[in-house]
């Protein structure tokens, strides 16, 4: 509406980036336009689905992978897992890619990825078990205080009795993971998906005899990694170090 840009009201037209499809409008540029517009709050309720289709097509399709899984293994050497992130941790680490994200994209990718951890709320719950490097734990992302609420969120996930968390001591010499990142993720109806960095190419597969390597691995690195709960005690005392 030419014109009304000063009175509060959103830009619009085929130049705007969120007229042409190039930017995903906010809830409040929908609030507001359905007021100006007269919509009766039509395209105010259209907020619960823009906010579906507002993060990465790789990351709607995980989190949909997520959502169905009753059993998610995932063993993780550079970072903390996506699952397990605080919104400063998330936003730290995706605020570090180079090239540098705007800041509009960096705060979507952040939501997305806090999205996907609606997975510990389910009813019934998935098995869920993750295997961290020690290094990824000793690195403070974001700076301290973003570091010490991390680990207070691995310690706090940690005791939901549908998880378990465990640590690999960069005192073990070798072991499976060493190629890269592993995850599984197991469905009701018995299939199955897993990726691995360092096999089938980094591709998702779902091949019973690639899974079964990706099963093997995993395994072998839980069995090499701290018990829970040693893994537990090493966090706590990460923190007091913190």
């Amino acid at each position: 509406m030419p014109g009304s840009e000063g009175a509060g009201v959103p830009a619009m037209g085929p130049g705007y980036p969120t007229e042409s499809g190039k930017r995903i409008p906010r809830q409040e540029f929908l609030d507001r336009a359905d007021e100006v517009l007269e919509a009766g709050g039509l395209l105010s309720a259209a907020w619960e689905d823009v906010k579906k289709v507002r993060y990465p097509k790789k990351v709607r399709a995980l989190g949909k992978l997520e959502a169905r899984a009753v059993e998610i293994g995932l063993y993780e050497c550079h970072i903390v897992p996506g699952l397990l992130q605080t919104p400063e941790h998330a936003r730290a680490v995706i605020g570090a890619a180079q090239p540098p994200y705007s800041p509009d994209d960096v705060e979507r990718m952040v939501a997305a990825r806090l999205a996907r951890q609606s997975v510990f709320d389910r009813d019934p719950a998935p098995a869920l078990s993750f295997v961290m490097e020690e290094g990824v734990l000793r690195r403070p992302v974001g700076g301290r205080a973003a570091w010490r609420g991390q680990l207070r969120r691995l310690l706090d996930v940690a005791q939901l009795h549908h998880v378990v968390l465990q640590v690999m001591p960069t005192g073990c010499e070798t072991h499976s993971g060493l190629d890269g990142r592993i995850e599984l993720l197991k469905f009701d109806d018995g299939t199955a998906m897993g990726r691995s960095d360092g096999a089938f190419n980094g591709r998702p597969t779902s091949d019973p005899r690639q899974l079964r390597i990706l099963e093997l691995r995993y395994g072998t690195i839980r069995a090499q990694a701290l018990p829970p709960r040693e893994s537990l005690a090493f966090v706590r005392q990460l923190l007091g170090e913190a």
